[in-house]
């Protein structure tokens, strides 16, 4: 019961709550009963399980970032080549490949692929051969074993989305070779990352339109014809057959950026 004033009774007042902090974040109630970070840190038990949680996969991303960033900052004017890692030696993409590396190489580009085998190979050795700096970006996949042997320089990664950012941001272009599911994957990536401005003055140059042709046919007829993309938009990708014209606009959308 309040006494005469209206001022509640301390047997009246609400039990304080319980918190806790941790860093920026305040616990109150039952999130507050947990132990202390220190205790998490210093205590011996179950050592190797911090491996596995979330927080310590944050610090393997940070690593891969600042690897990347590191190794490549002085790489200079580069291109991504993409394609299948199923391409056979001695086949006519495989030679397209070398070509396309060799070429980007005599036009003063890096070349940066996968590291894989197939194609990702191909580029690598004509750049390599050509006296060119040849880079691979791995990325650990059941079914591919380390980088080939034409990277000059290489980094293997375990996160897909910290490898795709070292594709974009250390290149001034794309040339997609034919391709699975993930080269579809990083051509439908860099034609959003040029539609959405995210990045300027990327040329992508598909090669080879007897393979591309029914994709965007298919892109013509039904993304534009159903009024999901724009006229515009139809005008990211240029479609050539052979490694000559695709380096030419490659070096064409580059435009004025400096060589070394």
């Amino acid at each position: 019961m309040n006494n005469q004033s209206g001022i509640p009774l301390p047997s009246e007042l609400p039990m304080a709550l319980k918190t806790r902090y941790k860093g920026a974040v305040e616990l109150r109630r039952a999130q507050a009963d947990i132990p202390q970070a220190d205790q998490y840190l210093l205590d011996t038990r179950d050592q190797a399980g911090f491996t596995h949680t979330d927080p310590w996969r944050v610090l393997r991303i940070q690593s891969e970032f600042v690897e990347g960033f590191g190794t490549l900052a002085d790489l200079g004017p580069a291109i991504s080549v993409f394609g299948s890692a199923r391409t056979k030696r001695r086949t006519e993409n495989y030679a397209l490949a070398e070509a396309v590396g060799r070429l980007l190489v005599q036009s003063n580009f890096a070349v940066i692929t996968g590291g894989g085998p197939g194609s990702m190979e191909a580029a690598n050795k004509g750049a390599s051969e050509a006296g060119g700096l040849s880079v691979g970006l791995g990325i650990e996949l059941p079914f591919e074993q380390g980088l080939n042997e034409w990277v000059d320089l290489g980094i293997n990664f375990r996160y897909f989305f910290a490898r795709k950012t070292m594709f974009v941001k250390y290149a001034q272009g794309f040339v997609v070779l034919p391709g699975g599911l993930g080269t579809m994957d990083e051509l439908f990536e860099a034609m959003v990352l040029v539609q959405t401005e995210k990045v300027t003055s990327f040329p992508i140059v598909l090669v080879g339109s007897s393979f591309w042709s029914p994709l965007m046919d298919w892109v013509h007829s039904t993304l534009l014809g159903e009024g999901m993309i724009s006229e515009q938009d139809l005008s990211l990708v240029h479609l050539v057959d052979t490694a000559e014209d695709a380096v030419e606009k490659i070096v064409d959308g580059v435009g004025s950026l400096p060589r070394p």
